[in-house]
């Protein structure tokens, strides 16, 4: 069951606060019935009315993407740039994406229209784990580790325990391949992590986000998450993992 006011947003009809307006001044119908209440919650099977015009509920549709670098997380760009959903033309929902990833970083990101699933997995208090292979100038040190995974102290405040490895390291190119694993979503954090103990990165690629990873996908493809999927991100997000 679903708000009546979020149903009618989410049909494209109009915003939240418009639809509010629009049940309030009793031109909207359920099941043929005038409702004027805004608590009024509907399920999928009910017939919904707006200015006499029976509107069409969409379907949740979530997919995992593999984001290339030189690409925004948004819906559009005012600069004309690529962004995510350009990559999702066959798609008749209208997705979004879920968080972000910054226009040079590539990897994991999730696209969906269900507001709700989406702002479960971007809540600060639910946060899933996401893991980064990030490429550092400089040969890092295992103290240095040791820090990233206690905690960084940033302009924001400090990051929260975090996960962290070596993966490589090139004496002779001067950098150093470092796993690291996050539950928080902070703009540009792994990069400003690394910033502040003096190893800024070169390339970042978000490997996995929670229990999804990118096998079988090349850069700018996607999938469809399965039903088992969707409900194991929402187990992990409300358990707080």
């Amino acid at each position: 069951m679903e708000r009546l006011q979020k149903v009618i947003a989410h049909a494209g009809v109009a915003s939240r606060r418009k639809a509010e307006q629009l049940i309030i001044d009793g031109k909207v119908k359920v099941n043929g019935k005038t409702v004027s209440e805004l608590g009024t919650k509907v399920s999928p099977s009910d017939s919904i009315e707006v200015e006499g015009v029976k509107i069409e509920r969409e379907n949740k549709v979530y997919f995992l993407f593999y984001k290339p670098s030189g690409v925004i997380s948004a819906v559009k760009d005012d600069k004309g740039r690529k962004v995510v959903t350009d990559f999702f033309d066959y798609v008749d929902e209208r997705i979004y994406p879920v968080g972000r990833l910054d226009y040079d970083t590539s990897g994991i990101l999730l696209l969906t229209n269900d507001g709700e699933f989406a702002n479960l997995l971007t809540h600060p208090k639910y946060e899933v784990t996401k893991t980064y292979i990030a490429r550092v100038k400089g040969l890092v040190r295992r103290e240095t580790i040791k820090k990233l995974e206690k905690g960084i102290k940033l302009e924001d405040g400090m990051t929260a325990p975090a996960r962290a490895k070596i993966i490589s390291a090139d004496k002779e190119k001067n950098k150093t391949i470092v796993e690291l694993t996050i539950h928080e979503g902070r703009n540009r954090q792994v990069r400003r992590m690394f910033d502040a103990v003096g190893h800024p990165v070169q390339k970042l690629k978000r490997e996995r986000y929670a229990f999804l990873h990118l096998t079988g996908l090349n850069a700018g493809e996607a999938r469809e998450l399965t039903p088992h999927e969707v409900k194991q991100l929402r187990a992990l997000a409300e358990n707080g993992q």
